[in-house]
């Protein structure tokens, strides 16, 4: 990727709103809302999960929804482009968000990631990676209407080779390659090595643990060229840290800065257990 270093905020299912967004907007550079079930499988899939706890964006009408949503974050003239993470499990709904997208200069990012059982018996969600040539017709779906084109995966999944997966998105047409490291980071690095070896200039985003300084350097040093957070986008204080290391990075002070030592900087925390994927 040719451009500078940014920060994300990743998407956190039944919270990431545009007043989500608008929240965060001073540290982030682009903020992905949802995620959002589009299609009637993947609603009735979120349904189950909201019946167990979980919390879920369920409008009557999903794409109104992302239509008004990405609106909202351009009405309030927040500093940050948005963009959402959808899910489905047919094709037709995502090239409608895509296309919405794409006429608000937003993002739409595909969900290959989500965990959930309901979600996998779908076909939502990490289902996807297991299923490269289906993953890069939902990738070129998205980029056909024209969207900036994010695919949100998860490292750590028994039989699926990531990196190769994220090269096939790539070479569908995916803009970003968003890697939930899942506590092992050189996963990150496999992907920008697969990246690298393949005709295309995908960003790589790295995600999971990103809390300061020496996190935002270690995911660096791996090969990604930007970084994002979740649960830290509700967390102030973790989340003006990582956009000064992110600012550091942009300018090349961060390797300075974690050379040198930052002995007034708040230590960096473990990540909690339980990350809303």
């Amino acid at each position: 990727m040719t451009g500078d270093p940014f920060l994300v905020a990743a998407s956190l299912s039944g919270a990431a709103d545009a007043e989500w967004a608008r929240r965060a907007a001073d540290h982030v550079d682009v903020a992905l809302l949802g995620g959002v079930a589009l299609d009637a499988a993947g609603r009735a899939a979120a349904r189950d999960l909201v019946a167990r706890g979980r919390d879920e964006f369920l409008p009557a009408d999903p794409l109104a929804f992302v239509a008004d949503q990405l609106d909202a974050v351009a009405d309030a003239d927040a500093p940050v482009r948005p963009g959402i993470n959808v899910r489905s499990a047919t094709l037709g709904p995502v090239r409608e968000a895509a296309a919405i997208c794409a006429d608000r200069d937003a993002v739409c990012e595909v969900n290959a990631h989500c965990r959930q059982p309901e979600l996998r018996a779908v076909g939502c969600g990490e289902s996807l990676l297991r299923d490269p040539d289906r993953l890069a017709r939902y990738v070129a779906a998205a980029t056909d209407a024209g969207a900036t084109t994010s695919v949100k995966v998860r490292a750590g999944l028994t039989g699926v080779d990531l990196a190769a997966t994220a090269a096939v998105a790539a070479e569908a047409g995916a803009d970003w390659i968003h890697v939930d490291a899942m506590d092992s980071e050189a996963a990150v690095g496999e992907v920008a090595s697969a990246l690298g070896d393949a005709p295309t200039d995908a960003t790589l985003v790295a995600n999971n643990g990103v809390r300061g300084r020496e996190t935002v350097a270690e995911y660096a040093a791996y090969g990604a060229d930007a970084v994002s957070v979740g649960r830290p986008t509700e967390e102030p204080p973790v989340l003006a840290r990582v956009a000064d290391a992110v600012a550091d990075w942009r300018t090349g002070a961060l390797r300075e800065r974690e050379d040198v030592g930052d002995a007034g900087s708040e230590p960096e925390q473990e990540p909690e257990p339980g990350a809303r994927p």
